[in-house]
């Protein structure tokens, strides 16, 4: 990775976890938004975004293009969460207007009415690589090379001991906020690997799955989806994981009828436990990843009462593996 400016990075990522405290470890806040890797190199006054799928995102906020080149005093690449905020909480309904739209005239708009925020919690690169370093010695750096600005801030750390870990996890369910990121102190940057090294609490029960077709509506839905065949992909198979019908605004169902059917295929992929359905099925391309809320998993591997969250142009279908 001699070209650190054009390089592609696949971040490290966490395990889920129950609540614990540790001395030996380090606790944030788990922000609900779109994972970026930023390259700010101030020499050449330029920037890249980059999501977790290797895409380029850059055009999407050039609010942050413009603050990054303030926020950081040199060439650095930056790991981070991109959050849109409404009345001080992080809304993924707004940050899925940012994600989802492609005029530049629009995005331009976007941009000031919705502004998002690039919250940084890592430091991967200054002046030269600092994956194998430690995580206490990279936060001091991140610290020491940037400065607060309108649309980018340092994600505030919480050093284990009396409590702290499991405080800070009570506080976030209170405001609710998604959950806890927990890191092992001295633990490295392990570039594109999930890692025990960093452990994620979260209240709620949430999946990744793939969409890999449709039911049509009925009622006020009828003429478009009314619920989406949901699937995991483990050990190289595809395995239904249920059907969600609830949680989509009528301009989201519009929107995405539209492109469920530019990929509808004759048959689906080869899928595992897949039922018999009582109304008329169509099946997609499985590119699209969604996550979604549930109550529990029944016995057969199945989502219980899942309640549609967003999309997740950030992850692949490699990455929705059964929990």
């Amino acid at each position: 990775m001699e070209n650190w400016f054009s390089a592609k990075i696949k971040p490290m990522l966490a395990m889920k976890s129950t609540p614990f405290d540790s001395e030996e470890w380090m606790y944030e806040v788990k922000w609900d938004g779109t994972r970026c890797i930023a390259f700010t190199d101030v020499k050449k006054e330029r920037v890249r975004l980059q999501n977790r799928r290797l895409m380029e995102i850059t055009y999407r906020y050039p609010e942050l293009v413009e603050d990054l080149l303030l926020f950081s005093n040199s060439n650095a690449i930056f790991d981070g969460e991109i959050v849109v905020f409404k009345d001080g909480k992080p809304s993924f309904q707004l940050l899925q207007q940012r994600e989802h739209v492609d005029s530049r005239f629009k995005i331009e708009i976007l941009s000031k009415k919705i502004p998002a925020v690039y919250i940084v919690f890592d430091i991967l690169y200054c002046s030269k690589w600092l994956i194998n370093e430690p995580l206490e010695r990279r936060r001091k750096i991140l610290k020491d090379v940037t400065i607060g600005t309108k649309n980018c801030t340092l994600s505030e750390i919480f050093r284990g001991g009396d409590g702290i870990g499991l405080l800070l996890y009570e506080k976030t369910v209170d405001m609710g906020l998604e959950g806890v990121m927990a890191k092992k102190l001295g633990s490295e940057y392990l570039l594109g690997k999930r890692s025990s090294l960093w452990l994620k609490f979260k209240k709620k029960n949430t999946a990744d799955c793939i969409i890999v077709g449709w039911l049509e509506g009925e009622g006020e839905r009828e003429g478009k989806f009314g619920s989406l065949i949901l699937s995991f992909y483990d050990k190289g198979e595809f395995v239904h994981a249920g059907q969600v019908g609830t949680g989509f605004t009528r301009d989201f169902i519009d929107w995405f009828y539209n492109k469920l059917r530019k990929i509808e295929v004759d048959r689906p992929v080869k899928i595992k436990k897949l039922p018999k359905f009582s109304r008329n099925v169509h099946w997609v391309n499985p590119v699209y990843v969604c996550e979604v809320e549930f109550l529990e998993k029944t016995k057969d591997g199945k989502l219980r009462a899942p309640v549609f969250i967003r999309l997740r142009d950030d992850k692949g279908i490699d990455e929705c593996t059964q929990i």
